[in-house]
C-alpha cells in the first residue's frame, strides 16, 4: 500500500472524530485529504466525500440515539427539504457547469478548480462558526418558524451537494437558534440529517461513465467509522466547545492554504 494511502486512511479517522465530536466537519477535512493526499480528481472526490460522511454520520447518529440525544421530529423537518436540494444539485447542477468556466491568456478557471475554491470559501465561513462560541438558546413552547426552516434546509442543501459536504456546520446552528433545541441534541440530531441528505447526495452522483474506486473509498469509510466511535467516547468525558474552536481555526488554515495553491 501506498504510504500516501496509509496516511489517509489515518487521517480519516480524524474525520469520523470530528463528526463524533461536533456533528459536522467530516466533509471540511474529508475532501482537501482525498484530493491533496490520496491525489483523488476533486469532483470525485465531493462524492467520495458524501458516501464517507454519510455512512460515518449514520454510525454516529445511531449511537447518539441509543442515548437519547436525537430529536426525529426536526430529523423529519430539516431532513425532506435538505434531501431533495443535495439530490438536485448533485444529479443536474454540478453536472451541468461546463468543463473551461473561464479562460484568457493569462489564467484559465477550469471546473475541477472552481469547486475547490468554492470548497475553501465554505471552509472559512464554517470555520469562523465552530471558532466563534455557541449560544445555547433553550425555550419551551416556541413554534418553529416552517417556512423559514425550509428555505433554510433547501439552500443548506444547495451549498452540501454542490461542494460534496454534509452540511453539519450549518445545520447545527440552525438547529439552534430556529428549533430551539439544546447543543447535545443538535449535534446528534444533526448526524441523522448529514447521513440521510449525504447518502442520497452519493446516489445522485451515480452514473454509468462514473469509476468509482470502490476498494479506497470502503476502507476510508471504514476508518472514518472508527473515528466516530473514539469522538463519541471522547464526547461523552470532554466538552465539546474547545475542540470545536481548536478545529475551526485549523480548518481556517486549510481554506486559505486551498485557496493559494489553487489561484496562485
Amino acid at each position: 500500500m501506498e504510504t500516501n494511502h496509509l496516511i489517509g486512511y489515518f487521517l480519516a479517522v480524524v474525520v469520523g472524530i470530528t463528526l463524533g465530536l461536533v456533528g459536522s466537519g467530516g466533509s471540511i477535512l474529508s475532501v482537501p485529504i482525498l484530493v491533496y493526499v490520496m491525489s483523488v480528481e476533486p469532483i470525485l472526490a465531493t462524492a467520495y466525500s458524501l458516501f464517507t460522511v454519510g455512512i460515518t454520520a449514520l454510525f454516529g447518529g445511531i449511537q447518539k440515539a441509543k442515548v437519547n440525544l436525537v430529536d426525529f421530529k426536526k430529523v423529519f423537518l430539516f431532513g425532506i427539504p435538505t434531501i431533495l436540494s443535495v439530490f438536485i444539485t448533485r444529479k443536474f447542477v454540478v453536472p451541468s457547469i461546463p468543463t473551461i468556466i473561464f479562460s484568457n491568456q493569462s489564467f484559465t478557471l477550469n471546473k475541477s478548480v472552481f469547486i475547490m475554491v468554492i470548497f475553501a470559501i465554505v471552509m472559512i465561513f464554517a470555520s469562523v462558526r465552530m471558532i466563534k462560541p455557541s449560544k445555547e438558546i433553550v425555550e419551551e413552547n416556541i413554534k418553529p418558524n416552517y417556512f423559514k426552516i425550509v428555505c433554510i434546509g433547501l439552500l443548506i442543501g444547495f451549498v452540501a451537494g454542490f461542494v460534496g459536504a454534509g452540511g453539519g456546520f450549518l445545520i447545527v446552528p440552525a438547529l439552534l437558534f430556529l428549533t430551539r433545541i439544546p447543543m447535545k441534541i443538535a449535534v446528534g440530531t444533526s448526524l441523522f440529517i448529514v447521513a440521510t441528505q449525504s447518502l442520497i447526495g452519493f446516489l445522485g452522483d451515480l452514473r454509468p461513465e462514473q469509476i468509482i474506486d470502490w476498494k479506497l473509498l470502503l476502507t476510508f469509510t471504514f476508518c472514518s467509522i472508527i473515528g466516530v466511535f473514539i469522538g463519541n467516547s471522547i464526547s461523552k468525558k470532554y466538552s465539546g466547545e474547545k475542540l470545536k474552536s481548536g478545529f475551526g481555526w485549523l480548518v481556517l488554515v486549510m481554506g486559505i492554504y486551498i485557496i493559494l495553491k489553487e489561484l496562485i
